[in-house]
């Protein structure tokens, strides 16, 4: 087994970092150029970095329970793995819960909303639940020590805006020009071979150490965006929560809607197909509102 050489890795780039960017420019310089950006200050007044502490979570969610690698976790006894955990006995995850579901009335405490672009086509409301299905709009992450997931880019070819809200968080970006190196599932081509890009088999996947990675750390109180089809991974150097966001607008509908397509159309070809034309129609309905916003 080989490790990634963190220490010498090659990076093509480094994540700019601003902390006022209109969205104009947020929209021309980075979503319009596929490039990840990390914004300093977007997220400051919510009322989540005052409330949302582990303690919090604990004390009024702590009965609620999620499943990671086959075994039920409540967030109570999480959060103190969490803190306990260490690089060699990483706390499990990912351990991420839908906002909608599991806690809505959380959702008034992340405004003003972090949106990118003109208006809000995941929430907006003709949007059928049955398109967005597979995917989580609001989602929190709690991570601690160690903690890291499977290279992998997106779902749905949604971007991603991720605010740390307790902790930070170490990100692993491969652009999407990196491909050919990351080895993508045949069957999923969203995620990698390569389940653990700290410890990997070298002889099964040699042609990882090719591979462009940027490195960048994210600090409580930060916001990353990085645009669909970004690989990514991180790791935590210890406690973490996590707010995680997912993007649409006119840069990657057709993806997106193609995606849903690809998904569906063998298990549920008919809805499918209906759904399939009524994204279409709706998405023009989309551009006119955008051009007159």
């Amino acid at each position: 087994m080989a490790a990634i050489d963190i220490k010498n890795a090659k990076s093509k780039f480094s994540v700019d970092r601003h902390k006022n960017l209109s969205k104009k420019d947020f929209m021309n310089e980075y979503v319009k150029k596929e490039k990840p950006v990390i914004l300093t200050e977007a997220a400051r007044e919510w009322e989540a970095f005052r409330k949302w502490t582990p303690e919090f979570f604990k004390s009024k969610y702590g009965h609620i329970e999620r499943e990671v690698n086959g075994k039920n976790y409540k967030i109570g006894d999480y959060i103190d793995i969490m803190f306990s955990a260490t690089p060699d006995n990483p706390a499990p995850y990912p351990y991420n819960f839908n906002v909608q579901h599991y806690f809505p009335e959380l959702l008034q405490d992340i405004y003003p909303k972090l949106l990118y672009g003109k208006i809000d086509r995941l929430d907006h409301p003709l949007m059928p639940y049955e398109i967005i299905s597979r995917t989580h709009v609001h989602e929190i992450f709690f991570g601690g020590c160690g903690s890291f997931f499977p290279l992998h880019y997106d779902e749905m070819f949604l971007h991603t805006s991720i605010t740390q809200i307790h902790g930070d968080k170490e990100f692993f970006l491969f652009a999407p020009d990196q491909t050919p190196y990351l080895y993508a599932e045949e069957e999923n081509n969203k995620l990698s071979k390569i389940k653990n890009i700290f410890n990997f088999d070298e002889a099964r996947f040699p042609d990882f150490k090719k591979a462009e990675v940027i490195i960048e750390m994210v600090h409580a109180g930060e916001t990353i965006f990085f645009p669909t089809r970004w690989w990514h991974t991180t790791r935590m150097p210890g406690p973490s929560i996590t707010y995680g966001r997912a993007q649409l607008n006119a840069t990657n509908w057709k993806p997106f809607l193609n995606d849903y397509k690809a998904y569906w159309s063998k298990k549920k070809p008919l809805k499918s197909s209906i759904l399939y034309s009524y994204g279409k129609a709706l998405g023009a309905l989309m551009n006119l509102q955008e051009a007159v916003s």
